[in-house]
Parts: C-alpha cells; sequence; structure tokens
C-alpha cells in the first residue's frame, strides 16, 4: 500500500479533426497518442494504464496492442458522452492509489467518413432492448428524447426557444476565434430559428456537428511531473452519477444527472461553482449546455434561460465562458465528444489558446475549469474539476 498520491495531466492533444477522409479510427488513436505524449515530454514505457470506448467495436485491448502499450491497468467503462470524463476519474483514482504511474485516455472516431461512405458504426441509442425496446422501433431516438426534454424545460420553466438558439449563437462566437473549428461564421437567432426543423424545437443549428476525429489525454502521478515539459493541471475531484435508458423511468425531463456528478465533484474539489473560471459542457445539442449549467449550480433550477442571455457564455467579455473552442455545436463532434472538453480545459489552464484564450480581471490566466460530460440522452454524467498548476 501507498499513501495517496496527487494527480495530474501532463499531456493533452488532438488528432486531426473534422473532415479526415483518409484515416482508421485505429490511426486517429495513435496520432493523438503520440501527440500527447509529446506534449508531455514522456517517453511511451511509463505508461502502465489505459482507456479507451467507442461507437464502433474497438476494444481497449485492440487499441493498447496497436499502440505498442502491455497496460497493467485498463478501463473499458461505456456510457455514451460522459465516459471520458468518468474515465478520468478512475485513472486519477487509480493512479492516486498507486495501482498505475501513467494512464493514456484515447479515443478516434470516423463517424463522418463513415456515413459518407454509407457505413453505420454506431447506434441512435444503446440499443433495442430491455425497456427500450417499446421505444426505439417507434423512432424515439437519441435526438426525439433531447427535444422532449427540452419542451418540457420550455413549459416548465417558460424558456424560450430564442434562449436556446443564444447558446448555438456563443458557441460560433467562440469558434469563430478557433482556427481548428468546422464552423466559424458567426449566426444570429434569427438564423438559427430560421433553419431546417430537426426534431421540434430543435432546428439544425440547434444540433452538433457531426465529424471525424480523436483526443488523447495523459495523466500521472505527482512524482511525474517534474519531468514533464508542460505544467500539470491538478485533478481536484470529480463525481459521476447514471439515471435512467428507458424515457419512463426518468423522474424530472429538466433535471440531469449532472445535478449529481456535479455535486460529488465539487464538494470533492473543495470549491464552489462561483470560483471557476470558464466550463467545458457536452452540447450535442442547446439544451444540454442550458440544464448542465443549471443542475452543475451556475444559476438556480429554471433560471437557465436568463443565465445564457447576453453573450455571459462567450469568451470575449461573457462572465463564465463555456465552450470555448465552439464545443460540439461548432468545433467537432467525433461522435462521442467528452475527451475533448478535457483537452480544451487543460489548453486554457495551461494559457494556450491564443484569440480564445480565457483571461481572468486584469488579465491573468485561469485557475479553475470545470468539464462535464453527458452520456445518452441525460442517462449519466461524469464532471471533473481541474486547476492550474
Amino acid at each position: 500500500m501507498v499513501a495517496r498520491r496527487k494527480v495530474a495531466v501532463v499531456g493533452v492533444a488532438l488528432s486531426d479533426c473534422g473532415r479526415v477522409n483518409d484515416a482508421t479510427p485505429y490511426a486517429l488513436h495513435a496520432q493523438a497518442a503520440r501527440r500527447a505524449l509529446a506534449d508531455a515530454g514522456l517517453d511511451r514505457s511509463l505508461v502502465d494504464g489505459f482507456a479507451s470506448a467507442g461507437l464502433g467495436t474497438l476494444a481497449p485491448v485492440e487499441v493498447a496492442e496497436y499502440l505498442g502499450l502491455r497496460p497493467t491497468w485498463v478501463d473499458s467503462t461505456s456510457v455514451g458522452g460522459s465516459t471520458w470524463e468518468v474515465m478520468a476519474a478512475h485513472a486519477a483514482d487509480a493512479i492516486a492509489a498507486g495501482h498505475a504511474r501513467v494512464v493514456l485516455l484515447a479515443y478516434g472516431s470516423t463517424a463522418r467518413a463513415d456515413i459518407r461512405a454509407g457505413r453505420r458504426t454506431g447506434t441512435l441509442s444503446f440499443g433495442a432492448r430491455g425497456p427500450l425496446q417499446f421505444e426505439a422501433p417507434y423512432g424515439h431516438t437519441l435526438i426525439a428524447k433531447y427535444a422532449m426534454a427540452a419542451r418540457r424545460h420550455m413549459i416548465e420553466y417558460g424558456t424560450t426557444i430564442e434562449q436556446l438558439a443564444e447558446v448555438a449563437v456563443q458557441a460560433r462566437a467562440n469558434a469563430a476565434l478557433n482556427p481548428e473549428a468546422m464552423s466559424r461564421t458567426p449566426v444570429t437567432v434569427d438564423e438559427v430559428l430560421s433553419g431546417p426543423m430537426i426534431a421540434d424545437p430543435f432546428t439544425k443549428l440547434h444540433c452538433c456537428l457531426r465529424s471525424d476525429g480523436g483526443a488523447a489525454v495523459l495523466l500521472a502521478a505527482e512524482e511525474y511531473v517534474r519531468d514533464c515539459r508542460t505544467s500539470p493541471v491538478w485533478v481536484l475531484g470529480s463525481g459521476e452519477s447514471v439515471s435512467h435508458a428507458a424515457m419512463s423511468e426518468w423522474p424530472d425531463f429538466t433535471v440531469s444527472p449532472a445535478a449529481v456528478s456535479g455535486r460529488l465533484a465539487f464538494a470533492r474539489a473543495g470549491v464552489r461553482p462561483t470560483e471557476v473560471d470558464f466550463a467545458e459542457i457536452y452540447d450535442a445539442f442547446t439544451y444540454m449546455t442550458l440544464v448542465t449549467l443549471e443542475d452543475l449550480g451556475f444559476c438556480g433550477k429554471g433560471e437557465g434561460g436568463a443565465f445564457v442571455e447576453k453573450g455571459r457564455l462567450r469568451v470575449e467579455g461573457g462572465a463564465l465562458p463555456v465552450n470555448t473552442d465552439g464545443g460540439g455545436l461548432s468545433a467537432q463532434h467525433p461522435g462521442m465528444r467528452g475527451l475533448f472538453l478535457l483537452v480544451e480545459a487543460v489548453r486554457q489552464l495551461r494559457g494556450e489558446c491564443g484569440q480564445r484564450q480565457v483571461r481572468r480581471r486584469g488579465g491573468a490566466l485561469p485557475r479553475l475549469a470545470v468539464a462535464s460530460g453527458t452520456g445518452g440522452w441525460f442517462c449519466s454524467s461524469g464532471t471533473v474539476v481541474l486547476a492550474a498548476g
């Protein structure tokens, strides 16, 4: 047994993203992993933990072999888009307990290329067995479930479609500052509302992009931090929660499992939402951003609509910059985007984001960030609180 160690994120990277027509998911895993190791300045031989999951059938043992790894700690948790925040929490716990020294989280997906080529590597639900057999055959798949939840919030709290559109507008404003974002042209509320209807109340711009891409995050025990070329970003606290699969088992469509994972993460980190400088929140749809902000405690329940108005989420002049790279709505969304939230949060805390860099009052770099991923249709949530070194 060893004393619990502090854990830091020491390397992050993205693979080529957006429109990638000449790579396999394996190749994107490898590209992101190599870049993350180079970012940290650590040798691959130090990696003794590995975690991965995906929309296709890639198992961690297969990906680890492809990367030339022989890990003694492995994780293949699969809870949808929140997988990566949950995996990061598991990895941090394993490192803190002495079960691993350096853990690599890696993801790669050719979701866009597969669709264009007529290949389907994922489904719109976790499956159609068990209780879901009564929903999926009638077309009540992922986007319809989110649309239903958004409409419930509008009815319950008076949230307007214009307020939901503001989330897309501000995500695009942040993406305009990110040269790697897929969609950078500014949009207006009217343009969001006038787009083609996808699932009422969501028009096209209320919904995420579909892209290719990969990401990797390297976590290490505190004794390896001094060997890294980057400044550490410390994992202060984390929380995870699983809610439901069948819509009939969801007690309240206006409350996500982030209400649990966020409370746990902040309590374990010993910080309050008011101390956070920016947030990276899973945004497959505009409603996800709004309700997650409520459930993490940045505003009260039912106050999300008013909270997202007046540019509050923007990097430039926003009181709480959210999804500083443009998010899944405008930057990229290769199927399961949770790992991208962690990459962007770390880069921001290290002051590496150029034009889109978040600044505190007086021009200082941010100190605290939260990354919160959502899986399924608010079926699961993972939240991680991070601090600059």
